[in-house]
């Protein structure tokens, strides 16, 4: 079916039917005089500035058919014309945009300046004195009003004149109100850096049509801070110098859309690093060292984002700080582990008595281990042996989900890290920091894995001189979502006392999902029950094409597991899988499992996705000002069709453990998406009763041990992998085809490790 093609039309703003100042989206009639003089009358709709009634507009946009309103445009540009007549004026003026402005002071306006009233009113508003009725100090309350009002519509006109949509507009201007203009005129490309969802190729589109060229050093510029950020986002600390100008060579080859960096050759490039070093807009340190290099020693060079450098940096000198502080071994231990056991009917393996004697002897401890080795029995008995001694301690974890899960397990309260330092969104920084720290003895922190490295930096600083530290995590699952690899170097460091458990107990032996957790592992492939075992927790099913793979996965989900095992497909069931993209990727799947479970009820639509009431939705980044994060999952409770809004209900992930409505408007719809389906990387730190597992060759660049092994580890009642063998032998095969070792997606470039081995004594650094 052929798209509906774009057509223009100009006319006077009659009536304002609907508008949502937040998000810009708007309904209005607007009356159009044909060729002949005739008047008709047309719904326009969609995200533009607020015109008044009065205003003469021209846009473009598509037409489409509404089945409860009929023909309507759908606008995506709008831009406003100087309106033509005394009358047309008098009721711009009159219609309440303008604040202190009503219909008996724009007609005396108008009366007085005629059809020049508009260019009064911008070049010389003094004169507004002469007006009948107006003193000095409503006067000067007008004009400000005006300015205010004219700013707000140059900004909108600036950027959509420069190739911004109406929606991509009004989210700048929410980003830099009033001073967008300035700011976008002396660097469009800021625009990658500061506004999300934009990316290089949108900015570079904007700088193009604002003159700047192909080969300028600028746009080199542009194109490696935004390769730093991308390689941030990858999960890396720092991207090596040549990984560093390949990647801008392949973002400025993208935003000329015909596979050549026009302009971008290497020595621009390097001339452009050399260029941000010298300014410092980034860090670069010698290969294989911790030490500066300068701006003509960049080969093999790590180029860091200079926050992340000094956050690297802070975070190294504490590590070894709180490692290094020698603490007196808690009094009464032995007594706390033998009531620990009576208590709870328990006697501690070797290894878990290990770990709680380190705990209470060491001011910082890691515990690690796969699933069923007995993390949260260690908890429990560390609790006891640090209340016997009186030690004042409190839980935490990354997301609401984990913190839940901590406090059911423990009986205590767990908070999210986020609430535990109490973080300001106003200020987007936490209250409890080196100035202000935890009043706390002990803080356990469970699921450590998911912690990036700026929440372990805020984390430290935030942990008192004197106060221990236990974290505890599986570090055989991927890495934190955002940079770093914390846990990791941490244990990487060898300052850093760590217990890994590696016995599985024997109530954990008898699940196959314990089981092939760790065979995967151990690169070895999993066990399948013997046929006819109806009360196995793990089945794989063998689909080597993806489309096969698809509908077994859809009659799994909506089918077969809800009439076996009893759960929900919504609430219950989660299908994890290694991609976005591709016949077996989160989008291609969302779409068939919505129209499944979900195909009817009230619903809007953002860019290509549908949200309906009852669709399982996750928020894809951090926002502060909702106090929802990356990855929380939720249910639409409820959509308004006709503000383009929805309240989304999160069972937990927040600051309490009762459910909250959280809602959505305008570019905040960006940051949903549909749930049936996640990435892998997406469910670090949740469980589900059951996961469906899709493995296929088509996810081939993706495939990887510890990928399989954190999506297995992710079930908690049933896991079912539908693979291809092949994929199984790829991501568990310790070489590649060439012979070489398979990386795995622990990978991430960082130096915290090194850094923490290399601070002195002397090195500590608090903010």
């Amino acid at each position: 079916m052929a798209a509906a093609s774009e057509i223009a039309i100009e006319g006077e703003v009659e009536r304002i039917t609907f508008e949502n100042r937040e998000n810009g989206f708007r309904v209005v009639k607007v009356a159009i005089t044909g060729p002949r003089g005739q008047l008709t009358r047309l719904t326009m709709i969609g995200t533009f500035p607020l015109f008044a009634v009065g205003s003469r507009v021209r846009a473009r946009g598509v037409m489409e058919v509404d089945r409860n309103h009929g023909d309507q445009l759908r606008a995506t540009s709008v831009t406003e014309l100087v309106p033509e007549t005394l009358v047309g004026i008098e009721k711009y003026l009159g219609s309440g945009l303008i604040r202190g402005i009503g219909e008996v002071t724009a007609q005396r306006i108008v009366e007085k300046f005629g059809l020049d009233t508009l260019n009064v009113l911008d070049s010389q508003p003094h004169r507004l004195c002469e007006v009948t009725g107006l003193g000095r100090a409503r006067a000067d309350a007008l004009i400000a009003a005006w300015q205010e009002q004219r700013a707000v519509r140059d900004v909108m006109i600036f950027l959509q004149a420069h190739g911004a949509s109406p929606m991509l507009a009004a989210r700048i201007f929410k980003r830099y109100g009033s001073k967008a203009v300035t700011i976008i005129s002396g660097n469009p490309y800021r625009l990658a850096i500061d506004v999300w969802g934009v990316g290089f190729r949108t900015a570079d589109r904007i700088a193009a049509s604002m003159g700047i060229t192909k080969d300028s050093i600028e746009r080199m510029q542009a194109a490696l801070l935004q390769g730093l950020r991308d390689a941030t986002d990858q999960g890396h600390c720092y991207a090596l110098a040549e990984d560093l100008k390949a990647r801008a060579t392949s973002l400025l080859a993208d935003a000329a859309g015909d596979g050549n960096a026009e302009g971008g050759t290497r020595e621009n490039l390097d001339r452009a690093l050399e260029d941000i070093v010298r300014g410092g807009y980034v860090v670069a340190e010698r290969a294989g060292t911790l030490e500066r290099a300068r701006a003509e020693e960049l080969s093999g060079a790590a180029i860091y984002d200079v926050a992340m450098y000094e956050t690297e940096v802070r975070l190294a000198a504490r590590l070894a700080s709180l490692a290094r502080t020698e603490k007196d071994d808690l009094r009464g231990f032995e007594e706390a582990v033998a009531a620990f056991e009576k208590a709870s009917g328990t006697v501690l393996a070797e290894e878990q008595r290990l770990a709680v004697e380190t705990a209470s002897r060491c001011p910082l401890l890691v515990v690690t281990g796969g699933p069923g080795v007995g993390k949260t029995t260690i908890v429990k008995a560390i609790l006891s042996v640090f209340d016997r001694a009186n030690v004042t301690t409190r839980l935490a974890a990354p997301t609401g989900r984990a913190a839940k899960r901590m406090s059911e397990a423990t009986g205590r309260e767990a908070l999210t890290l986020h609430r535990l330092l109490e973080f300001e969104p106003k200020k987007n920084g936490f209250k409890r920091d080196a100035k202000n720290p935890l009043d706390v003895g002990a803080l356990i922190v469970d699921e450590s894995s998911m912690v990036d490295i700026w929440m372990a930096d805020a984390l430290t600083q935030a942990i008192a001189d004197g106060a221990r530290l236990v974290l505890v995590g599986d570090v055989d699952q991927l890495p934190s979502v955002g940079p770093g690899s914390f846990l990791r170097d941490a244990i990487a460091s060898g300052i850093v006392p760590c217990v890994r458990l590696v016995r599985i107990f024997r109530q954990a032996e008898k699940s196959l999902i314990v089981q092939n957790a760790h065979r995967i592992n151990a690169g070895e492939p999993p066990v399948v029950p013997e046929a006819g075992d109806t009360n196995s927790d793990f089945f794989v099913v063998e689909k080597r094409e993806a489309e096969d793979a698809r509908r077994v996965i859809l009659e799994l989900v909506t089918r077969r597991i809800p009439r076996r095992f009893g759960l929900d497909p919504v609430r219950d069931i989660q299908v994890l899988t290694p991609m976005n993209r591709g016949p077996a990727g989160t989008q291609v799947l969302n779409e068939e499992l919505q129209a499944a479970l979900n195909p009817t009820g009230p619903s809007i639509l953002r860019g290509r996705t549908t949200f309906r009431v009852g669709d399982k939705v996750m928020q894809l980044r951090n926002d502060y000002e909702r106090n929802v994060w990356n990855g929380d999952v939720g249910i639409i409770a409820s959509v308004d069709e006709e503000e383009q809004t929805l309240v989304v209900r999160f069972a937990d992930g927040g600051s309490s453990s009762e459910p909250r409505e959280v809602p959505y408007d305008g570019p905040a719809l960006d940051e949903l998406a549909l749930a049936y389906a996640s990435t892998i990387h997406k469910s670090q730190g949740s469980e589900y009763p059951a996961v469906v597992i899709p493995f296929l060759t088509t996810h081939f660049v993706m495939l990887t041990k510890n990928l399989l092994y954190t999506a297995v580890t992710r079930g908690k009642q049933l896991v079912v992998l539908v693979t291809d063998p092949r994929a199984l032998r790829i991501a568990l095969a310790p070489r590649d085809a060439n012979g070489d070792e398979r990386p795995s997606d622990h990978g991430r470039a960082t130096k915290l490790a090194a850094r923490t081995r290399g601070v002195t004594c002397g090195d500590t650094v608090r903010e």
